[in-house]
């Protein structure tokens, strides 16, 4: 995980790996894994579990739309500042074609904020706005954070959360 968010899908070998896991060969990973692509699946999966873990507890115990809205989004950040080289390396791997991204990976990835608005919309507390480009909108602003954090180490991920907050408050809100 660390190899590839670090170097880059294109350049993490099983020799890159290898070396940086202190192994003597790539046998070792050879043996568990056929193929990189193996590997990358692998990988995904690991970091989807993990995800999932944080998500589960990030939104446990939440009984109001605009509640959920927040905690999805300041979840979704907490992960990158807990697990700061996973979701730069997910987005790697799919980018570069480690893993199949398809019609049914894209509505599982907006999945959960999808759900989210529609109850918001359901219970008149969000506005009336298309749900699949509202949710794209959201998953992709927060999917594009490990981006801009390879390119700058230091982003400040707090501000991050706090300005995606506003933004998404202002723009679900129900107007008078």
């Amino acid at each position: 995980m660390q190899t590839i968010a670090e170097l880059g899908y294109v350049h993490a070998s099983f020799a890159q790996i290898a070396k940086r896991a202190n192994l003597s060969s790539t046998g070792l990973i050879s043996y568990h894994f056929a193929s990189k692509k193996e590997l990358d699946w692998a990988v995904v999966q690991e970091i989807y579990d993990r995800l999932t873990q944080h998500m589960t507890k990030a939104m446990a115990g939440i009984t109001h739309p605009h509640t959920a809205l927040v905690a999805y989004i300041e979840g979704l950040i907490g992960f990158m500042k807990t697990e700061p080289f996973a979701l730069r390396a997910m987005i790697d791997i799919v980018m570069h074609g480690g893993f199949d991204y398809d019609a049914d990976s894209e509505r599982e990835a907006v999945s959960p904020i999808s759900g989210i608005l529609r109850w918001g919309q359901a219970e008149g507390i969000f506005r009336d706005f298309d749900i699949q480009v509202m949710a794209t909108t959201i998953q992709r602003s927060l999917d594009g954070i490990p981006l801009a954090q390879s390119t700058n180490p230091n982003l400040d991920l707090d501000t991050y959360a706090r300005e995606l907050v506003e933004l998404f408050t202002l723009a679900t809100q129900k107007r008078d």
